[in-house]
């Protein structure tokens, strides 16, 4: 079995280290793995053997931005991405199951832990559009569509589409970028029913999302989700995802993995204020993008250096950003 994150290399470029602070040593479990922001670990059985059927995947503060993990974390940020997306993993539960065993977790990482289901992982970033932004845009203004979807003329940055669209990337290793796919080369890769299977759970997870947060003031505007696999994994791809083409996607049932729905994995913009033509205010981490891409952060995106130190004034209200998407979704008041 793997984890969560096969695509997380565990020998990232020196450039761009994946923790810039040590993970924390939990009697009773076995540290894998540290990526951008979560680190895996193995519950030790009784003979004090790493289990291969449990992770624990604990949330860490800290913030990647354009393919760097800063060296400023955002206090509490990992408990925000935890319950925000133990809440939605509620609000999600009809649609298909999850990986969370257990919300008991030792007490050193409580409230930004969860103990989950050990799955052999979808090998696709699924991403879903329902909103134009980002780099959906750069490619709609260069050829009219994105990921292969043909979308209507006319579009511009913070658009609605006609209807959430599934536009996947390939998994790349930490401090590299993922590339576009199309559905026709998600369909070498994993099957064509698995690609299917994929495309409608992503649209349908976002037109869900958005369902339930504009009745909170939320649009989501794209999101990327995680699934694992039970009962099979994917297809290798050449001849043999062309022979696993026929095959019935219920030989494999898909699991919503990893974090669902949070400021890191989605734009979150606010209602009220958003208006197509320009950039959108938001809730999520594009505050950071922003602040280092500015002139006062001195930092050349092209330069291939690590980005400076976040000032106190950006980390202060990256973090309140974090905390009012959580309060304004679950109505719930945040505890950190």
């Amino acid at each position: 079995m793997t984890t969560p994150h096969p695509s997380n290399s565990p020998s990232p470029s020196p450039n761009h280290s994946p923790s810039p602070s040590p993970s924390p040593s939990l009697p009773g479990y076995q540290h894998l793995y540290s990526g951008k922001v979560r680190d895996l670990y193995a519950p030790l059985d009784a003979q004090g053997r790493p289990r291969e059927d449990q992770l624990l995947l604990v949330a860490s503060d800290r913030i990647s931005a354009y393919d760097f993990v800063l060296d400023t974390p955002i206090p509490d940020k990992g408990t925000v991405l935890t319950q925000l997306s133990l809440w939605w993993f509620e609000q999600l539960a009809d649609i298909l199951p999850n990986h969370v065993v257990s919300a008991e977790v030792p007490e050193a990482v409580a409230g930004r832990a969860v103990l989950v289901e050990r799955l052999e992982m979808v090998p696709v970033e699924c991403i879903g559009r329902a909103y134009l932004t980002g780099g959906g845009l750069e490619e709609y203004s260069s050829t009219g569509s994105v990921c292969g979807v043909p979308l209507p003329p006319g579009l511009t940055d913070g658009s609605p589409l006609p209807a959430p669209i599934f536009t996947p990337t390939t998994k790349a290793p930490v401090g590299e970028h993922d590339q576009p796919m199309t559905h026709a080369e998600v369909e070498q890769l994993v099957g064509a029913p698995l690609a299917r299977r994929l495309a409608e759970l992503t649209t349908r997870i976002l037109a869900r999302g958005n369902e339930i947060a504009r009745d909170r003031g939320i649009i989501l505007a794209d999101t990327k989700v995680e699934f694992g696999m039970r009962g099979g994994s994917a297809a290798p791809s050449g001849a043999a995802a062309s022979e696993a083409s026929t095959a019935s996607p219920d030989d494999v049932e898909l699991v919503l993995a990893d974090e669902v729905l949070t400021p890191d994995s989605s734009r979150f913009w606010p209602a009220a204020s958003w208006e197509p033509g320009h950039p959108q205010e938001s809730y999520d981490k594009q505050y950071v993008r922003d602040w280092l891409t500015s002139p006062a952060s001195g930092w050349d995106r092209r330069s291939g250096e690590q980005p400076p130190a976040l000032p106190d004034e950006v980390v202060e209200r990256t973090r309140a950003k974090y905390v009012e998407a959580y309060e304004t979704l679950t109505g719930r008041r945040f505890q950190a």
